[in-house]
């Protein structure tokens, strides 16, 4: 059922993106006065094909639904000689302005739908973990700023004087506002409540560098949620669980005398603890008492090394709050957020062209499967937000610099436009094949990184 409910969520999700950025080109293109010959949905055999009796154009969907395109009448690629009456509506003929208009439009139109589907989240109300903040591990940057667990995260501003706080409303809100602290290398001081007051926690999110997919840069900064309770889900039979007398409803307090607060720390303490027993404080029918567990050994596929596991499945549930916008401040949020994910993008991409960040970043049609069928089970929020960071990176994929690409033609009409000559048909032709191996070697690396995380090796 997962299996077919990823597979829907992607075709829907691929459906709905290729659709919105083809059309981009299409509406733009018909404004310009070019006439549009097909547009595709997917490549291949069409699968369903009608012709508007009204413009013309040939609508088709076709059998491999991983793209589509906009043909246009332009004489380089004509198959036959063009009657004289359409050969002002060639694109060829139109001027670089328009055609930079028209190639833009695709991205354009995935951005403004981002735009859109972050407007109707926010609008719509969605709820998300409360910006409490769990003990953080030693000599992490929450740490040193102070933080012991338990604080409730209210604001942010520069660490500069003078510097204008920011409301922060949900673990969402704190989680993006660090991140682009972290990218402009800004030190920060958050403003938290706890039981004794308000105080500022200065916070040198400056000196863990820029963020990097290979390790949450919330984990560097020593920042998980906290204030939840963690329970026993289940056991597996014959684990180390099991056998310490564990049983499914336990509300797990404490290990070796540290408050569990989340899924995550509570897990990290037992890996770091394989055949080394750890004593479990934990509420069963209202009573408080200890058991000791012995966590077995295995082997992580990852590192190679053994680490602590005992068989137990964990139901975490978080304070949370209802977060819920106008429809000014969703659109300003809306805009704000799309932008702040495309730059993060871009220079994430970047980041990886000069080798300061892994390869392993890029992800394929795989693992956006799999996002798109989580997303999906979240619910309605959820997918459309998933919908949304994938809209961003189609557009920002496609404005690179890159020959094939949208952002390929760009670099070529606005060298016409500064020179007054356009590109030659033999450096195009060069260059197309260039940026067809980049493409290659990029999906590729993507599709090497989808089997990586599916089979972990």
């Amino acid at each position: 059922m997962n299996f077919l409910t990823e597979i829907v969520a992607f075709v829907v999700a691929i459906g709905v993106l290729v659709v919105v950025h083809e059309f981009g080109h299409y509406s733009v293109a018909r404004l310009c006065g070019v006439k549009v010959l097909r547009f595709s949905v997917g490549f291949g055999k069409p699968l369903v094909r009608w012709v508007s009796q009204k413009t013309g154009v040939e609508w088709t969907i076709a059998a491999l639904p991983l793209g589509g395109y906009v043909k246009m009448l332009d004489e380089r690629e004509a198959d036959s000689d063009i009657a004289p009456e359409d050969l002002p509506r060639a694109f060829n003929r139109q001027s670089v302005f328009k055609r930079i208009a028209i190639v833009a439009a695709g991205p354009i139109a995935n951005f403004i739908l981002a735009i859109a589907l972050f407007s109707a989240v926010f609008a719509g109300g969605v709820t998300e973990p409360a910006a409490i903040v769990s003990a953080p591990a030693a000599d992490t940057a929450a740490a040193q700023a102070g933080f012991e667990g338990g604080e409730t995260v209210v604001s942010m501003r520069d660490a500069q004087a003078g510097g204008d706080a920011h409301p922060i409303r949900s673990w969402s809100d704190l989680r993006w506002k660090l991140l682009d602290a972290s990218f402009d290398h800004r030190s920060v001081v958050l403003t938290a409540k706890t039981p004794d007051g308000t105080f500022d926690f200065p916070v040198d999110v400056a000196g863990i560098g820029d963020p990097d997919a290979d390790q949450d840069f919330m984990d560097k900064l020593g920042f998980a949620p906290g204030g939840g309770t963690l329970s026993v889900a289940g056991l597996e039979a014959g684990s180390a669980a099991q056998k310490s007398g564990l049983r499914a409803g336990d509300k797990l307090r404490a290990i070796d005398g540290r408050k569990v607060e989340n899924a995550t720390g509570f897990i990290d303490y037992v890996r770091g603890h394989a055949g080394k027993p750890v004593t479990l404080t934990l509420e069963r029918d209202g009573r408080l008492m200890t058991v000791t567990v012995v966590p077995d050994a295995k082997r992580d596929d990852e590192t190679g090394r053994d680490v602590g596991r005992i068989g137990a499945a964990l139901a975490n549930q978080l304070p949370s709050v209802d977060v819920r916008y106008g429809p000014l401040e969703s659109l300003r949020l809306g805009v704000n957020r799309t932008w702040d994910i495309s730059v993060y993008s871009l220079r994430m991409f970047g980041r990886m062209i000069v080798g300061e960040a892994s390869l392993k970043n890029l992800s394929g049609p795989v693992t956006i499967a799999d996002y798109a069928g989580k997303s999906a089970r979240l619910g309605l929020s959820a997918f459309v937000s998933f919908l949304a960071l994938v809209s961003i990176s189609l557009g920002v994929l496609n404005l690179l610099p890159i020959p094939v690409l949208d952002g390929g033609h760009l670099l070529y009409y606005l060298v016409e436009a500064i020179t007054g000559k356009a590109v030659s048909d033999r450096w195009q032709l060069v260059l197309q094949r260039a940026g067809l191996v980049c493409i290659v070697a990029l999906s590729m690396i993507a599709l090497f990184n989808d089997l990586a995380r599916l089979i972990r090796f």
